[in-house]
């Protein structure tokens, strides 16, 4: 059977801890001292200089405010809109024809703010907040053309934190899901 591990070195009994004593250095007189004599072997080591404070403006650079973090008014037609139609566009067709409106929502009849969407073929989509929050509920309705929508289906539920990315890849991939982008 081995000993426990002690806390102190081999020899030193375990309640006895060296003591280690600081004895600072006397305070220098400004007034009397020269800076061009060092300093005396009895008077100690010379203080360290202190470092001049740094303005907090040059200390922390803000950070430019996520796209997220805009209003919700700006963020949907200044940013979710084209970069929209650009996405869908990279899939070889036409940009959809957008809007950003205020309405009843499809199906339900609720009002909220959505994006409505056309594509060639009179295919029409629309993305439907249910408060003027990109982090609100969301809900996608689709329909043929010359139909009307006929069902409403939750979007991104499960996401924690909502970015313009995550937005545009999430509604191109259900639009290219159904087919209506690009060659399908």
């Amino acid at each position: 059977m081995t000993p426990p591990p002690t806390r102190c070195a081999p020899g030193w009994p375990e309640t006895a801890a060296p003591s280690l004593k600081f004895k600072p250095p006397p305070p220098s007189d400004p007034v009397t001292a020269s800076p061009a004599q060092p300093p005396s072997p009895e008077s100690g080591p010379e203080p360290a200089p202190q470092a001049k404070p740094k303005p907090a403006a040059a200390a922390a650079k803000p950070k430019p405010p996520a796209p997220e973090d805009q209003p919700f008014a700006s963020f949907v037609p200044d940013l979710l809109l084209p970069a929209l139609a650009s996405e869908c566009r990279s899939y070889g067709g036409p940009a959809p024809e957008l809007r950003f409106e205020e309405g009843a929502m499809p199906v339900v009849g609720v009002p909220c703010w959505m994006v409505t969407g056309v594509l060639p073929g009179e295919r029409r989509f629309w993305l439907c907040f249910t408060e003027p929050d990109i982090q609100s509920a969301k809900t996608v309705a689709l329909a043929e053309a010359g139909a009307e929508p006929s069902m409403l289906e939750s979007f991104l539920i499960d996401e924690r934190k909502m970015t313009l990315p995550l937005l545009v890849s999430r509604l191109v991939q259900r639009l290219n899901g159904q087919k209506w982008l690009g060659p399908n």
